[in-house]
C-alpha cells in the first residue's frame, strides 16, 4: 500500500452508484456517478428492485472509472470505504458486498461509512479543498449546526469535534428530524401531482422563479408534544432510531400537510386535466425550463404560481426551524447538505439570513450536494486513522441512525 492516504469510497445508497478517489479526506482526485434517472423517471420515484439491479450492473464499471481517472490501481489504495446505511437495503447490500469481496481479495481494510455523516463531510471535504487551492492550511474543526436535507433525511444535527481541534473525528447528536416525508420526498411528490419531471426538486427549482411566490398562502403549523404517547413503546422502526419523544418540537419537521395542500389546491382549481396533459412531454424532456417563454408554455401561470408559493414555503419552514436550532444551541456556524441543498432558493435565503444573524453558513458544491462517493471518502479518513475498520459480519443497516 502507499502512503498517499488514498481511499476509494463507493456509495449505493439509493439510486446512484457512485465511486470516488479521495486522498486524505481532503482531495478529491475522482468522482464518478452513475445516475439511474432514466430508470425510475416513468415511474416518478425509485422503485427498490430496479435500484438494485441497476447497481450491479454498473459497481465493476464504476470503480473501474474512477482508477481510471485518478491514474491509480488497486496497489496504491490505503482502504476502501462504503456506505453501511441508511438507505435502500438491496442497493446497499450491492456496495457493501463488492466493497467487501475487494477488501478480501486485495488485503485492503475497510471502512463503513454512515450516508448521512458522508452528506455532513461533504461541506467539510468543500472547505478543505478550497482552502487546499488556496495554498492555506486546512480549516480548523469546530462545533456546527448541519442541516441534512434531502429525498430521504430531513435532520438536524449538533456536530462537535469528537476529540479536540484538528483531529477529524466527529460526533453527532440529534436535535430535530422529520416527523414523516423528507423536504426532497415532497418535492418528489409535487412534482409527480404536476405532471413534471423527476426528480422533482430541479423542476420546482426552475419553475419557482417564473411564478409569485405570495400567490398562495401556504403555511406550517406548530408540531405539539403527543402527550397521549409519552411513556409508550415506539411504534415504528424509524421511531426507535430517531426517537422524537425528547427533541424540541419547535425542531420537528413535518411536509406531509404541505403535499395534501397542494393535492387539495389542484383539484379545487381545475387543474388535474393540465396535469395529466402535461405528464408524456415532460418525460420525454427531462430538462427543466430555463426561460419564462418556456416555462409558460409548459406551465400556465396558476401552476408556476402554486410551485413558487410551495417552494417558498418549505424553504421559510427549513429556515425557521434551522435558525431556531442555532439559537437555542448557540451555534455560530451551519451547514446544509443533501440534495435538497443544491436549491438555488434556499442557498439564497438561507445565506442572506445567516449573514443578518452574524451565522457563517456552508454550502457543498452542487456536484457534491447529491449522492457521490467523494463525501464517503472525506467521512472514511479520520475513521481509518482511528483505525475504525469494518468487521467482517458488515451488513446493509437501512435504518441506520446517526448520533445520539
Amino acid at each position: 500500500m502507499s502512503s498517499r492516504g488514498l481511499i476509494l469510497a463507493i456509495e449505493s445508497s439509493c439510486d446512484e452508484t457512485a465511486a470516488a478517489i479521495v486522498e486524505r479526506g481532503s482531495r478529491t482526485l475522482a468522482s464518478v456517478v452513475a445516475s439511474q434517472i432514466p430508470t425510475h423517471a416513468r415511474y416518478g420515484g425509485v422503485v427498490p428492485e430496479l435500484a438494485s439491479r441497476e447497481h450491479l450492473r454498473a459497481v465493476v464499471p464504476v470503480v473501474r472509472a474512477a482508477l481510471s481517472d485518478a491514474g491509480i490501481g488497486f496497489a496504491d489504495l490505503d482502504a476502501l470505504a462504503v456506505t453501511s446505511g441508511p438507505g435502500l437495503a438491496g442497493a446497499l447490500l450491492v456496495g457493501i458486498s463488492y466493497a467487501k469481496a475487494l477488501s478480501l481479495a486485495r488485503q485492503i481494510p475497510l471502512v463503513a461509512v454512515n450516508h448521512l455523516e458522508g452528506h455532513i463531510h461533504a461541506v467539510l471535504l468543500n472547505e478543505r479543498e478550497v482552502a487546499l487551492a488556496a495554498g492555506q492550511p486546512d480549516p480548523a474543526d469546530e462545533p456546527a449546526l448541519a442541516l441534512v436535507v434531502s429525498g430521504g433525511h430531513t435532520h438536524l444535527y449538533l456536530a462537535q469535534p469528537a476529540h479536540g481541534v484538528g483531529q477529524g473525528l466527529w460526533t453527532y447528536k440529534l436535535v430535530g428530524r422529520t416527523l414523516d416525508d423528507a423536504a426532497g420526498e415532497a418535492y418528489d411528490k409535487v412534482a409527480k401531482l404536476l405532471g413534471l419531471g423527476y426528480p422533482g426538486g430541479p423542476w420546482i427549482d426552475s419553475l419557482a422563479r417564473f411564478g409569485n411566490s405570495r400567490a398562495v398562502p401556504f403555511a406550517f403549523s406548530q408540531i405539539k408534544t403527543k402527550v397521549h404517547l409519552e411513556g409508550k413503546a415506539p411504534r415504528t422502526k424509524a421511531a426507535r432510531t430517531a426517537p422524537i419523544a425528547k427533541l424540541d418540537p419547535r425542531l420537528l419537521f413535518s411536509f406531509s400537510g404541505i403535499k395534501t395542500a397542494v393535492l387539495r389546491y389542484v383539484e379545487l382549481n381545475g387543474l388535474r386535466a393540465e396535469a395529466e396533459a402535461r405528464t408524456p412531454k415532460t418525460l420525454a424532456d427531462p430538462k427543466p425550463p430555463q426561460t419564462r417563454e418556456a416555462a409558460l408554455e409548459l406551465c400556465p401561470q396558476p401552476v408556476l404560481d402554486l410551485v413558487a408559493s410551495f417552494q417558498h414555503a418549505v424553504v421559510g419552514d427549513l429556515m425557521k426551524k434551522t435558525f431556531a436550532a442555532a439559537e437555542a444551541l448557540g451555534a455560530k456556524r451551519v451547514l446544509v447538505t443533501g440534495g435538497v441543498a443544491a436549491n438555488r432558493e434556499l442557498r439564497a435565503r438561507l445565506t442572506a439570513e445567516a449573514q443578518r444573524r452574524g451565522i457563517r453558513a456552508a454550502f457543498p458544491t452542487m456536484a457534491l450536494s447529491t449522492d457521490n462517493a467523494a463525501m464517503i471518502g472525506a467521512a472514511a479518513w479520520p475513521r481509518f486513522l482511528a483505525g475504525e475498520f469494518a468487521a467482517g459480519d458488515l451488513s446493509a443497516d437501512p435504518a441506520l441512525a446517526l448520533g445520539v
